[in-house]
């Protein structure tokens, strides 16, 4: 049940009689009942039209009785426009006095000069089963949707006309009407299309849905009407990149949010003519929320990169770490794309051994979510099997905020390595024993030449924990190394032309270079072991 009241009566006149379809007439009389939103367009419109006849003055209150069927289609009739025009003050022309016979007639079913048919034509089934045809076809699994709308921008030009003239008339009672009192015409366009797509596809409407439905509008036919707006308030429209048009929804809102009325009035005057055409539905696009995946890996090859290795262009090796995991959780999860990380990052040159290297993967707008601990073992499996440079363990879904755990506190993680060195000068097991004995030995390290490319330049501060050396012959020794995350063990071994200070050869005395470097463990605790 909801009610409109005798103040109303000269709003649902005037607008009816200008063009305005009775949705938007329900809005700009403040009715907030959903339930009467989704009566269909004739019983809105007969209601109305009751509504007006309705002459017997002691009566204050009308009451609309609401019941909800189908939406049924309605056939939109195009009409001829007839423009209106400011008087020379620039002022809201007067729109003449109208009784309840000239306000039905011309309220035939014509294109809303307000909504421009959003609330008419694109609140039918037809038009339903459409956007859910394109959602059923696009093949993606999810539980509920989130519906949201892009509109035309000149429809807050619009909006902002209709309002003036209902403030104006709503002035003649004195009564107040704010532009927070109006029903917005996305609210209300939600208000009906959420219970019939949530009936087509079967799933409930929730505005925390990671699967979003949505359509984007047009209205080729009244584009223009943004323009005087960047004549009056040009600092609202700037060029940006990715933006085809100034005219942006944001910039509109900005511009009449800045623009005075008298000003606005003298551009745009009201009522303006029903449009000929409908508006268009240029998209209808559905997209899934992100899906995260982690796990640990190991690298047994030293001639694989970690991330696809791309130099001006030229690809130098075929594969990477990235590519062999993620090639395979594209397509299970059919997604448009993917984000790779990882707790630090190894050389190309270098193993990633014991438990592994922890690393997550973003897979954007997948098709299918739906995976149990089995498939993802399946999945794990699958990837193990189809290379022998990588393997990896714990695959696992994980949540957005829990891949901030791997990065939480990163430089205060330690790493375990094992480096296998060469001496210029011959070395006897004496020589080398002092080293297991060094504890905490900071380092101060110079951007490496190596990484100078993509790191600025800067003197990091690292700390060695704990060395253990291990002597083979009179050129080579293995030192196994526990050191703070970020220290680069390459040039804490040769020195980096001293720029990392101090370094086993100057240690040693001697020339020493690395031949092979292993991680054995990063020390972060994540993701939790299966």
């Amino acid at each position: 049940m909801c009610s409109l009241t005798e103040k109303d009566r000269p709003i649902v006149q005037l607008l009816l009689n200008t063009g305005t379809c009775p949705r938007c007439i329900l809005r700009f009389c403040c009715v907030g009942s959903q339930a009467l939103y989704r009566c269909p367009y004739k019983d809105l419109m007969n209601d109305l039209k009751e509504f007006l006849k309705n002459n017997q003055e002691k009566e204050d209150m009308v009451c609309f009785d609401v019941v909800d069927p189908p939406c049924k289609r309605i056939r939109l009739e195009h009409t001829e426009e007839g423009p209106d025009e400011l008087n020379h003050n620039g002022a809201l022309q007067q729109i003449p006095s109208v009784n309840e016979n000239t306000a039905m007639e011309n309220s035939a079913v014509k294109v809303c000069n307000v909504c421009l048919g959003i609330l008419q034509e694109f609140c039918e089934a037809d038009f339903v089963k459409k956007v859910c045809q394109k959602v059923n076809s696009a093949d993606y699994q999810f539980t509920s949707f989130v519906f949201s709308v892009s509109l035309p921008p000149q429809l807050s030009v619009r909006e902002r006309a209709a309002w003036l003239l209902v403030k104006q008339e709503m002035g003649k009672l004195g009564l107040p009407l704010a532009k927070d009192d109006v029903v917005q015409l996305k609210e209300a366009y939600k208000w009906i299309i959420h219970p019939q797509l949530s009936e087509e596809l079967g799933v409930p409407a929730d505005g925390k849905s990671l699967f979003e439905v949505s359509v984007v509008f047009a209205h080729p036919e009244t584009e223009e009407e943004c323009r005087f707006l960047a004549t009056a308030c040009p600092d609202c429209f700037k060029p940006a990149k990715n933006k085809q048009s100034v005219f942006t929804r944001m910039a509109v809102i900005k511009a009449l949010e800045k623009i005075k009325e008298e000003d606005f009035l003298k551009h745009f005057p009201w009522p303006p003519s029903s449009p000929k055409n409908l508006c268009v539905a240029l998209e209808i696009q559905c997209n899934n929320g992100a899906v995260f995946v982690a796990g640990r890996y190991n690298k047994y090859s030293r001639n694989l990169p970690q991330t696809p290795w791309i130099i001006d262009g030229e690809r130098k090796l075929e594969s990477s770490v990235e590519e062999l995991i993620s090639e395979h959780l594209m397509a299970e999860f059919k997604a448009d794309s993917f984000n790779f990380s990882s707790s630090g990052r190894e050389d190309v040159d270098v193993r990633t051994l014991g438990n592994g290297r922890p690393f997550a993967i973003e897979l954007v707008n997948p098709r299918r979510i739906h995976f149990t601990a089995e498939d993802m073992k399946g999945l794990q499996q699958t990837i193990n099997n189809s290379s022998d440079k990588i393997q990896v363990r714990d695959l696992q879904l994980v949540t957005r905020e829990a891949i901030g755990r791997m990065k939480e506190g990163e430089e205060e993680k330690t790493k375990t390595y094992s480096a296998l060195i060469w001496t210029d000068k011959a070395i006897q097991k004496e020589d080398i024993a002092f080293l297991d004995d060094i504890k905490e030995l900071k380092l101060d390290q110079k951007t490496p030449l190596r990484v100078l490319h993509r790191r600025p330049l800067a003197v990091r501060c690292r700390i060695i924990h704990t060395m253990r050396s291990e002597y083979i012959d009179e050129h080579h020794f293995r030192l196994h190394l526990k050191t703070q995350a970020g220290t680069y063990i390459k040039e804490f071994v040769h020195g980096d032309f001293g720029r990392t200070k101090p370094n086993i050869g100057s240690l040693l005395n001697r020339t020493a270079d690395i031949l092979e470097l292993d991680v054995e463990s990063v020390d972060v605790d994540w993701p939790p072991a299966l």
